[in-house]
């Protein structure tokens, strides 16, 4: 039974990283396409 706790709780730990993770790259490219937008804008 230990050993399901252990690996049921490594499998939320790692579906915790790998959501972060996604959220991270997810932010970075949202930031990138509206400093691309910005840019485009100021250079009217």
């Amino acid at each position: 039974m230990s050993a399901m706790d252990n690996a049921t709780r490594n499998a939320k730990e790692m579906t915790e990283k790998l959501t972060l993770q996604y959220n991270r790259a997810r932010q970075a490219a949202i930031t990138k396409e509206l400093m691309e937008i910005i840019g485009g804008a100021e250079a009217l």
